[in-house]
């Protein structure tokens, strides 16, 4: 039971490290709204946008291994606040930026205070709530806590929008890293060293080498101006650095990521689970926002009302996830809320056809219903399958199977909209909907507009048939005993 830590201390520790996926919920959902405004003022061309939305979750992803057994080492308490202050002072640099340049420089540096906090917070949950049926409370309220910030991301980016320069929306990020820090003192549990941890810096390169290999793969094959020979030459760079980081992980003492812990089913699950959820929700939010705005001519105040459905009713359920979880068991929930998340995107797409802004909001609503009792479980699976000692790299691997799964799907969906619309669109419309607007005719506009709808829509069925096949998955690998070992869970 969770004694050693008075319980009043332990719930008010845990509202100051939800600032974390709260700050990164704001930071990663703000630009959704943001990125029109962005490539207008800025200049900046469809391939710097994507590169500004995934500077982020790509250095984020191949830190992570690395920071979460920093963590381990030095202390989660001092990561976190070590990363707050990084994070902090990031998004001074983001909010000033005079160039796209600058201002993806911002963005990397946002994610090297991120990959520092994200293993700490999961790991201090892990060790501060040490009672089973507590933790995946905490938990559920920690995933609740991130779905808030990817509810005010949208809205307070539009709002912000509507009356200051761009640059305002990383300034949100200071007063709350402001007042964490000051409230760590008073609230936190003494910081605990584990000097015996061994931080391996090239396994961090391999996984940093890995991720970008595949990224720039990615974009050189799906994008609006494909390059095979770079493309394969960056494939090729992400197999083998995969195969040098297996192989370094076997070899070391302290591998930043020991691979043996996915022979646990239950972990597994809920790795898949986290990245395919992920994976949907992350799309859909960047591109809808997208949409409303070029298409629908939304603001981006509506667009992100719009975009906060979402988010905003994934809040109750990834409480009631957490609550739940002994009751109901992993299958129950995860299956559970891929069917609805399925649902959501049928409904969505009705609302396309119909052009029907009420379907839209029901279909989303959906998404996010489901998305909040799935992803709130499967960190439940993935923090309760490793040893206190090692929370900080089950946690890394946590944050890394989320930061992939929106970095995948910024990169492949994000591309195939490109592609999409540089394929029905006229020459004249540029290569979005942004330079259509600034120089093209009327007819023009109309044409760029109908290309990227009819892109849009296209992804959609897309991403509804993967979220269907995420159902019918996650019903076998959390079938039979691995449904019902919540109880099984270290304690």
């Amino acid at each position: 039971m969770s004694h050693a830590f008075p319980a009043a201390r332990r719930w008010a520790f845990l509202s100051v490290i939800s600032s974390g996926p709260l700050l990164i919920g704001i930071d990663n959902s703000i630009l959704y709204t943001a990125l029109p405004t962005l490539r207008r003022e800025l200049g900046a061309t469809a391939h710097q946008a994507l590169w500004i939305t995934n500077a982020y979750p790509l250095v984020m992803a191949g830190l992570l291994p690395g920071t979460g057994a920093l963590s381990d080492r030095f202390g989660h308490r001092r990561m976190f606040t070590a990363g707050l202050v990084v994070f902090g002072a990031a998004s001074l640099l983001a909010a000033g930026a005079p160039t796209v340049g600058v201002l993806i420089v911002g963005r990397t540096v946002l994610a090297v205070g991120t990959a520092m906090m994200m293993p700490a917070t999961l790991a201090l949950i892990r060790i501060t709530f040490t009672d089973p049926q507590e933790r995946n409370t905490a938990i559920g309220i920690w995933s609740a806590t991130a779905a808030l910030g990817t509810v005010a991301g949208p809205l307070t980016g539009g709002l912000l929008l509507e009356w200051f320069w761009w640059g305002s929306v990383f300034l949100v990020n200071v007063p709350v890293a402001l007042v964490a820090l000051a409230l760590i003192p008073v609230t936190a549990p003494p910081n605990r060293t584990n000097p015996d941890w061994y931080w391996d810096a090239l396994s961090s390169l391999l996984a940093l080498l890995t991720l970008s290999g595949l990224v720039l793969a990615i974009k050189l094959t799906l994008g609006t101006h494909p390059d095979p020979l770079t493309a394969a030459a960056s494939a090729l760079t992400a197999i083998v650095g995969a195969l040098l980081f297996r192989r370094r992980q076997r070899r070391i003492h302290e591998p930043l990521v020991d691979f043996r812990i996915f022979r646990r089913r239950m972990f597994t699950g809920g790795v898949l689970a986290a990245g395919l959820g992920t994976f949907l929700l992350a799309g859909t939010e960047l591109l809808t926002t997208q949409r409303f705005q070029l298409v629908s001519g939304y603001s981006p105040l509506q667009a992100g009302g719009l975009a906060g459905a979402v988010a905003l009713s994934a809040v109750p359920t990834a409480l009631a996830g957490g609550a739940l979880l002994r009751r109901l068991g992993f299958r129950r929930l995860i299956v559970g809320g891929f069917a609805a998340c399925t649902a959501g995107f049928l409904v969505f797409l009705a609302g396309h056809h119909l052009d029907s802004p009420v379907v839209y909001i029901a279909g989303l609503m959906d998404v996010g219903a489901g998305a909040g009792a799935t992803l709130s479980v499967a960190s439940a699976a993935i923090l309760g399958g490793a040893e206190p000692s090692h929370a900080g790299m089950a946690a890394a691997i946590e944050e890394v199977s989320y930061e992939f799964g929106a970095l995948i799907s910024i990169a492949v969906l994000g591309s195939l909209q490109a592609t999409l619309y540089a394929v029905r669109a006229p020459t004249a419309a540029g290569d979005g909907v942004e330079q259509a607007h600034a120089g093209g005719s009327p007819a023009v506009i109309d044409a760029a507009r109908g290309a990227f709808d009819h892109g849009f829509g296209l992804i959609m069925v897309v991403v509804a048939v993967l979220s269907t096949l995420g159902t019918v998955g996650m019903a076998r690998v959390f079938s039979g005993r691995t449904a019902d070992q919540v109880k099984e869970i270290r304690h």
